[in-house]
């Protein structure tokens, strides 16, 4: 049995398995895009979000946190923290 965590009520949340595959990523990544420092996204899915959690890392690394709230088999509940405001640009903003 996993260990289910609450996560914050008013932090958005969006259940990707009523969703569109084509509109997943598209939709968490503007939702991200959105947060400020310390904002949280909780992701439900159907299964387990690794390629998500590879393609966050890729795209913002050290930019977001990642905490496993369930661990299937059925369900997986992600919180994603928005960590800095520093943008992505080579303006030299932390």
């Amino acid at each position: 049995m996993t260990d289910v965590q609450t996560p914050p009520a008013e932090a958005p949340h969006i259940d990707v398995r009523t969703l569109p595959h084509a509109q997943r990523h598209m939709q968490i990544f503007g939702t991200l895009g959105s947060l400020t420092p310390g904002g949280t996204l909780l992701i439900t899915s159907d299964h387990e979000p690794r390629p998500l959690h590879y393609q966050l890392e890729t795209a913002f690394p050290g930019k977001f946190s990642w905490e496993y709230l369930e661990q299937g088999p059925e369900v997986w509940r992600v919180e994603i923290t928005r960590l800095d405001a520093g943008c992505d640009c080579c303006c030299g903003s932390h």
